[in-house]
């Protein structure tokens, strides 16, 4: 189900040397802002954060691997089992899955607070369009809110004022990611900007397919930016009540804002969208670090 250690899994801490080795390499090739963000985590938590975010990209890209169904299908349900303690021994040999287990096993998480974000992706797998502007927002909660719970907790634990943050940052962060990969998304027939959006401003799901850009495309584009930036500033009402331990889970959300803003331009191109420079993202993310508030702006 995936790639194997090097070396034989006798050798122990080689063999976790090399798991986290092998996340790390993962994540600062695929997720670099979120690697960028462990950087500000304690020494003795990063590891875990790492291992985290090395699953959800597994996770996240069964899709772009498996490009039908059944296969996708087949790689979630082995995560499934892998989190429920069904195949120890393939897990071992797994460098994700070997390195998660240990690290939830560390913090003293229990591996079942994921299967929810794998049960979620499922969704990735089928061409049937996101229903509602509700089914939008329980996605982002069972998938990007979800992780920044078990960052929080690898962290420490947000306690009950984090959760209403993690609802409107984990929404907007998927809202933000939706917008910024549209392109990508309709050109193998995904389409989750909500139906219901669509109808409200009168979208011809055919012309988005087709990539046509139209007036009524961006006035619905332009409604979802305005569903993440109030789920933002939810989320900047509690961030305040929350400890500071927990920014480094929290960082790569400040890329949010500067990605939505250019959206608001005139000359906006719904497919192609430019992303925000690699020396740009890491300055954000470094400016966050020294003023938290920044978090949420934009």
């Amino acid at each position: 189900m995936g790639p194997r250690l090097r070396g034989d899994d006798s050798e122990g801490g080689d063999a976790v040397l090399d798991n986290a080795a092998y996340c790390t390499d993962l994540v600062r090739e695929a997720d670099r802002d979120r690697w960028l963000a462990t950087l500000f985590a304690p020494p003795d938590r990063r590891a875990a954060l790492v291992a985290l975010y090395a699953f959800a990209i597994e996770i996240g890209r069964v899709r772009d691997v498996a490009r039908e169904p059944m296969p996708g299908e087949i790689r979630l349900q082995w995560w499934r089992e892998v989190l429920e303690g069904q195949r120890e021994g393939e897990a071992a040999a797994h460098p994700v899955a070997s390195a998660l287990m240990a690290g939830l096993k560390r913090r003293g998480i229990g591996p079942e607070r994921l299967t929810g974000i794998v049960d979620a992706h499922q969704f990735d797998l089928y061409d049937e369009p996101m229903g509602t502007l509700d089914d939008l927002d329980n996605y982002g909660v069972m998938t990007e809110s979800a992780l920044l719970d078990v960052a929080f907790e690898i962290l420490g634990g947000g306690g009950p004022n984090a959760m209403m943050l993690m609802r409107g940052a984990g929404i907007a962060a998927t809202v933000s990611g939706i917008l910024v990969n549209l392109a990508r998304h309709v050109s193998r027939r995904q389409m989750f900007i909500p139906l219901e959006v669509l109808e409200r401003h009168k979208v011809d799901i055919h012309e988005v397919y087709a990539g046509r850009t139209t007036d009524e495309l961006k006035s619905a584009l332009a409604e979802l930016r305005r569903h993440a930036r109030r789920q933002m500033i939810a989320a900047r009402g509690e961030s305040g009540q929350v400890p500071l331990a927990l920014l480094p889970a929290l960082l790569p959300l400040a890329l949010i804002g500067p990605t939505l803003k250019p959206m608001d331009r005139r000359g906006y191109e719904p497919f192609d969208v430019a992303p925000l420079s690699r020396l740009r993202r890491q300055w954000l993310i470094w400016r966050a670090s020294r003023k938290p508030e920044r978090i949420f702006e934009g």
